[in-house]
């Protein structure tokens, strides 16, 4: 826990003295009933003494005190909180590749079946994207909280030729800034600014960087079981991601040695390049994760769920500790009402 205002916390030295206060004024009050007489008719005068509780009342106010003194020095403090109105791309490969039975069915059911998974217990609030990439790369589904929609486009995968990986990357980023002017033309064949009419050219806004994984509000979750074999660098589209605060995160299914898959007549040696998904991870501050089956792809997608849906953030709890002193408060001068007929 760290403190805005550290210096206020030297107020709490005034609460020793307060304590030599209470002190002294039992003392004085002894003193003052000696002064009778006879100590008998003191007692008989007195009743029976209130004892302990006489000090719960006065131990419960101090400590109020001393919560509400810790607040005004605006404490802060590294807490969980649910998050609002996110947005999740899934980016996934849709190469020949996954059509490979190592993992049962076979690699792409498995996946589908995952993400479906995954997507149904993400909070309904929480905007979903799919993007599927091979050779190319395709916005299979724009943000939604349709869940619904974003099931069907799963279950519309069609096995393509090549992998992209960068390009699943880039179209992701391309989707939540859609007027960050990013280029995606190489990738999709789509005009580099949609919405601008042919022959119109628009100027490329401007862009500042930001701390890497600072950007609380989406990130990109790219599954793949291969090597990049065409398109963009996907190191240099996890800058991109990085620059933009966004974080990816990177689930590989398959071998590292490799496999020999045939694909519509062709024969071809897929490898998970498990290093660049790691780096990719690294690079934007988000995680890398393997599955070699299917069981252990449905515990990646658990694990992704509950870090969707809440984020450790640093939070001013000065609020809290007033609550709490003024709960104390009320408690204490509740308790010497109810035991001694009076506040004080």
């Amino acid at each position: 826990m760290t403190f805005q205002w550290p210096t206020l916390l030297w107020s709490l030295l005034l609460l020793p003295l307060l304590v030599l206060l209470y002190l002294w004024l039992l003392r004085r009050r002894r003193k003052q009933t000696v002064r009778l007489a006879n100590l008998a008719i003191a007692k008989a005068a007195l009743g029976k003494g209130p004892g302990w509780r006489r000090h719960v009342p006065p131990a419960l106010l101090l400590a109020a005190l001393a919560v509400l003194l810790v607040a005004t020095a605006r404490p802060t403090a590294t807490i969980t909180l649910p998050l609002s109105q996110r947005t999740i791309i899934l980016a996934m490969d849709v190469s020949g590749s996954m059509r490979a039975e190592d993992v049962k069915p076979n690699r792409l059911v498995a996946s589908q079946e995952a993400a479906k998974t995954f997507v149904k217990e993400l909070p309904h609030d929480t905007k979903v994207g799919v993007i599927s990439f091979a050779g190319t790369a395709a916005v299979v589904q724009a943000p939604t909280v349709s869940r619904d929609d974003v099931i069907a486009a799963i279950d519309r995968f069609q096995l393509q030729r090549g992998t992209a990986t960068g390009s699943g990357i880039v179209l992701s980023l391309a989707t939540l800034f859609p007027n960050d002017g990013i280029e995606i033309q190489h990738i999709t064949g789509q005009r580099k600014f949609p919405g601008t009419p042919l022959g119109e050219d628009k100027a490329k806004p401007e862009f500042t960087p930001v701390a890497p994984g600072s950007y609380n509000s989406a990130a990109i979750i790219m599954l793949t079981d291969g090597q990049r074999t065409t398109g963009p660098d996907p190191l240099e589209a996890s800058r991109m991601a990085a620059e933009r605060g966004v974080r990816v995160y990177t689930v590989g299914v398959g071998t590292t040695g490799g496999e020999v898959i045939g694909f519509e007549g062709w024969s071809m040696r897929v490898r998970l390049d498990e290093e660049t998904l790691k780096t990719v991870a690294a690079n934007t501050l988000g995680e890398y994760f393997y599955a070699g089956t299917a069981e252990d792809l449905k515990k990646v997608y658990q694990s992704l769920s509950s870090r969707m849906v809440v984020e450790r953030k640093e939070t001013e709890v000065s609020a809290l500790f007033a609550a709490v002193g003024a709960l104390l408060a009320v408690v204490a001068a509740g308790l010497s009402v109810f035991w001694f007929g009076r506040v004080a």
